[in-house]
């Protein structure tokens, strides 16, 4: 017989063998011996210990059961089992009627059994179930204790990164704190540094002042003995032309009398200097009459004390007579003590057709020229603060990029981008001389210290040096780069190059002697008064001081907003190379001083386009600017 339970379980019932022992199996379900010996679930986990108690209840309960009904079922060979006495009828020593029937006994053991059995097949399917989820349970923890595991192995990749970061952070802070020391005493040390640096600039000035003082001082009483000498001088001069006067001096008509000879030798040479014309009007003439000294030249007592300072001051050529034509004097050049820093603009003028490039002071500061690529050479009077045109130098085959006035001020060269220099004298219009020989744009063009000799310099990678008295080229110098400006001294030639390199020469010496390198194109070179020091100008948007006693750059000057605008960017000393000037391309000068390498000052307003050259007068008092929209500058 089987019984089915309400879950699907089966549960096989009583085989022949049973019967004849009295006992009931129930697959699929776990003895009281495994129970008690621990084999239930190998290879699953055990059961709770509640579920284990209930279980082994019910099994005792079976068991007492199946040997209750094993003392009910009678013999087979019993014919009268109502005449069979039941062990239990003699020991409890109840009566017949009182036992109940064995069919009464069987049906209720059957009935007992039955929910026995679907107690054991719920208790095994709750087993079975739990017995799943306690597996999946158990898998769930496996795989959290595995990722446990992982997580415990980052925490401690984790902590040992985290004390490996808190050891450098120490560390660092350590250095920090060192680093922090040494600023604070390097902030101490340059504080000390600072005062000691304000005390020597107070002390620099004090010492600069009191040396003006002494050289003004110094000039004055220069200029008071000589302007004694020179009333001296006029004095004796004057008492010896009254005493003169006085004389009366015959001129005999023969030649051969050695005393009247001398006589008229000395009255020509006395007439000469002062009245040229009339001495030649009067050679061929013969002279038959007695003079006084007076009324035979004709000469004033002014104009013989001109003519006296004319002899005194005159200067011999070589090759010439006292009495031959003289050269032409150089023109005294005005010392500048001081310079005076410029501070507004004076006069404002178009000059030119197109940009300017070049501009000049004469050696008396009062004249001044410009130079543009209109191709027209401006000469220009400084009168009273103000710009006057004086004359218009033609010719130019091309546009201007430099001018210079020789050492007299009476010769104007010009480099030119018709592959030449062009000579002209100061007054006339047209050129006076041509200095071809390059090959491509001249850009520089400048004096040496004699008017007789010049220097050039070329894109077409060479420099040379003329003599102007038969404008011929005496040396060319072959370089390997762009010559953008040149100047020169006594022997020495000074080159700045589009390599980033400045060249010196001796004219004495066939190669080069010297090179500095600098950061940048060399746009200019300007050379100081006493050729000590070297002022270049670069397109790195710097100015550079080279001391030629050590040839070594000195200082560097640089300024927020000062941009070369140019590769032909002029920047000059001042005078008395207290300062450093120079043009930027958004039309403001810049000036540093030259002894402290501080920006002084800067100026704006004119200008609305880029500074292409300035130029600071001999005196000291003015400064011009020119620019790339037509426009000169005076300032003061």
């Amino acid at each position: 017989m089987k019984f089915g339970d309400r879950r699907g379980f089966v549960l096989a019932g009583e085989s022949r063998g049973s019967r004849k022992r009295g006992k009931t199996t129930f697959p699929n379900v776990p003895s009281r011996r495994d129970l008690t010996n621990g084999n239930v679930g190998r290879g699953m986990c055990p059961f709770s210990s509640k579920a284990i108690k209930q279980y082994n209840r019910l099994l005792e309960k079976a068991e007492l059961l199946a040997r209750f009904s094993e003392k009910l079922q009678p013999e087979p060979n019993d014919v009268t089992p109502a005449t069979h006495q039941d062990p239990w009828e003699k020991e409890s020593g109840l009566d017949s009627d009182q036992v109940p029937s064995p069919a009464t006994l069987r049906m209720k053991w059957q009935e007992e059994e039955k929910e026995l059995q679907l107690d054991c097949g719920e208790m095994a399917y709750q087993v079975v179930v739990k017995s799943a989820a306690l597996g999946a349970l158990e898998s769930e923890l496996e795989e959290r204790q595995s990722r446990l595991a992982t997580l415990e192995a980052r925490v401690a990749q984790l902590r040992e990164a985290r004390a490996q970061q808190a050891r450098q952070v120490h560390a660092r802070r350590a250095g920090h704190a060192a680093r922090r020391a040494a600023y604070e005493a390097l902030r101490a040390h340059a504080r000390l540094q600072e005062a000691a640096l304000r005390e020597l600039e107070e002390e620099a000035r004090d010492l600069l002042e009191r040396l003006v003082q002494r050289k003004a001082r110094a000039a004055a009483e220069c200029n008071l003995r000589l302007e004694r000498r020179e009333r001296a001088k006029q004095a004796r001069v004057s008492q010896e032309l009254k005493k003169a006067v006085k004389r009366t001096v015959s001129i005999s008509e023969n030649p051969d009398t050695p005393g009247d000879g001398i006589k008229e030798g000395v009255e020509m040479t006395l007439a000469l200097p002062a009245e040229p014309h009339f001495l030649e009007s009067e050679a061929d003439e013969k002279w038959k009459r007695s003079y006084r000294s007076a009324s035979a030249t004709s000469l004033t007592l002014s104009r013989c004390v001109d003519v006296v300072k004319g002899l005194l001051d005159f200067k011999k050529r070589r090759g010439h007579s006292i009495g031959g034509i003289p050269e032409q004097r150089y023109q005294s050049i005005p010392v500048c003590v001081a310079a005076q820093l410029p501070t507004w603009a004076q006069d404002v003028l178009d000059a030119h057709l197109s940009e300017v490039n070049a501009v000049r002071f004469g050696p008396n500061s009062s004249l001044l020229a410009t130079g543009g690529a209109d191709r027209l050479i401006h000469l220009w009077n400084v009168v009273g603060g103000h710009l006057e045109a004086n004359h218009t130098l033609e010719g130019a085959g091309g546009s201007i990029t430099s001018v210079d006035f020789d050492p007299s001020g009476s010769q104007l060269l010009a480099a030119t981008y018709n592959q030449a220099a062009q000579l002209w004298k100061v007054g006339e219009a047209q050129s006076k001389e041509t200095l071809s020989g390059h090959t491509d744009k001249v850009t520089a063009a400048k004096f040496k210290l004699t008017r007789h000799h010049a220097v050039t310099g070329s894109r077409d990678r060479t420099v040379k040096e003329w003599d102007l008295n038969r404008a011929y080229c005496s040396r060319t110098i072959n370089v390997l780069s762009y010559c953008n400006d040149v100047v020169c001294g006594d022997h020495v030639i000074i080159s700045g190059h589009n390599d980033q390199k400045i060249r010196f020469w001796d004219s004495r010496v066939p190669s080069c002697i010297q090179i500095i390198p600098v950061q940048g194109r060399v746009t200019s070179l300007s050379l100081s008064h006493d050729h000590l020091h070297l002022l270049s100008c670069s397109r790195d948007d710097t100015l550079k001081v080279i001391d030629l006693r050590v040839s070594n750059i000195r200082q560097v000057f640089s300024a927020d907003g000062f941009k070369c605008g140019s590769d032909w960017t002029k920047a000059v000393f001042s005078p008395d190379r207290s300062y450093a000037l120079a043009g930027s391309c958004d039309g403001a000068l810049y000036i540093w001083d030259v002894n402290t390498g501080k920006l002084e000052r800067t100026l704006r307003g004119p200008h609305c386009a880029a500074v292409n050259a300035v130029a600071w007068c001999y005196s000291g008092s003015h400064v011009v600017s020119t620019d790339q929209a037509r426009k000169i500058v005076l300032w003061h």
